[in-house]
C-alpha cells in the first residue's frame, strides 16, 4: 500500500495474527539467539501434489544467504543440499531459538494440509506433518526464498496463514512466510538486512523485518549497523548486478510477511 509518498512499512510495523498468537503477544525473545539454517543450492526435483505437477530446482544464492547467515550470527548451524534433510534438520529444530529455511515451500490450493516444505535432498513434510513438530523453544521460523507453488491459481490466505498457525500450534512465537514466488538473490538481500537487524538489541523481529524492507526501498541501511560494517556491500554481496538496481521495487520486499508473536 501507497499513499502517494510512500509505501505503508515505512510508516508502521505489520504483524499478523492468528488465532493461535492471541495468547503469545508479550512473551520476549531469548537473549542468545542460536540460529539451525537450512538451504537447497544445487539439483532439481519434480513431483505431483493433490493433481498439481510442481518442478523445483536449487536457489543458488540460498546457499549464500546461508553462509552470510552464519557470518553475522556465528552461532548458526548450517546444512546446505543433501546435508538439508528431514531426519537430521527436524528433531534439532527444537535446540534453537531461530529456524531458517532457505528453500521452496508450496502451499497448494484448496487443500492446505497438502501443503509442504521441500528439503534439500528431495524430501518433503506437509502441513500435516508438521503437527507432529515440537518447537517449544523456537522464537522464530524463517520460511526464505521459498515459492508459493500456486500454480496461477490465489487462494484466500489459509494457506499462508495456515503455515504460520502450524508453527505456533507447534511451539514457535513466530513465522515468517512469503505470498508469492519471490527472487532468489533479492530475498538474499532482504534476508542478509533482516538478520543484521535481528541480531541488533533493541530491534524486534517485526522491526527488523520493516528496517530491512525499508533498506531495500531506500538503499539506505545505517538502521541495520551499516556504521559497524554491515552496508551496502555485505548485504548486497553476490546479488546480481540487475537485481541490485531494482531491490526498491515491492516485488523484492514486499512478500514477506510476520505472523505471530513482533517481539
Amino acid at each position: 500500500m501507497h499513499d502517494g509518498e510512500q509505501w505503508l512499512v515505512q510508516r508502521y510495523r505489520l504483524n499478523n495474527i492468528t488465532a493461535a498468537s492471541l495468547t503469545d503477544l508479550n512473551t520476549q525473545p531469548q537473549r542468545q539467539m542460536q540460529v539451525l539454517a537450512g538451504a537447497f543450492a544445487t539439483g532439481r526435483y519434480n513431483f505431483t501434489v493433490g493433481g498439481e505437477a510442481f518442478d523445483f530446482s536449487g536457489l543458488p544464492f540460498a546457499g549464500a544467504e546461508v553462509e552470510n547467515l552464519a557470518k553475522t550470527i556465528p552461532t548458526t548451524t548450517q546444512f546446505i543440499d543433501q546435508a538439508f534433510t528431514p531426519e537430521v534438520t527436524v528433531p534439532k529444530m527444537d535446540d534453537y531459538t531461530v529456524v531458517h529455511l532457505a528453500t521452496h515451500a508450496a502451499f497448494v490450493v484448496g487443500t492446505p494440509d497438502d501443503s509442504f516444505i521441500l528439503f534439500g535432498n528431495g524430501d518433503r513434510i506437509t502441513l500435516r506433518e508438521m503437527q507432529n513438530w515440537s518447537l517449544k523453544n523456537v522464537d522464530l521460523v524463517v520460511l526464505s526464498a521459498c515459492e508459493t507453488g500456486l500454480g496461477g491459481k490465489l487462494g484466500n490466505g489459509e494457506e499462508i496463514l495456515g503455515l504460520g498457525y502450524q508453527m505456533q500450534q507447534a511451539g514457535a512465537r513466530a513465522a515468517v512466510a512469503s505470498l508469492w514466488s519471490v527472487s532468489d538473490g533479492g530475498t538474499q538481500a532482504l534476508m542478509n538486512a533482516f538478520y543484521a537487524g535481528l541480531k541488533s538489541d533493541n530491534l524486534t523481529k517485526a522491526e527488523a523485518l520493516r528496517q530491512a524492507q525499508i533498506a531495500l526501498i531506500t538503499n539506505n541501511y545505517q538502521a541495520l549497523g551499516e556504521q559497524r560494517g554491515i552496508g551496502v556491500e555485505a548485504i548486497s554481496d553476490r546479488t546480481q548486478p540487475s537485481v541490485q538496481e531494482q531491490l526498491s521495487h515491492p516485488y523484492y520486499w514486499a512478500s514477506f510477511i510476520l505472523i505471530g508473536n513482533g517481539l
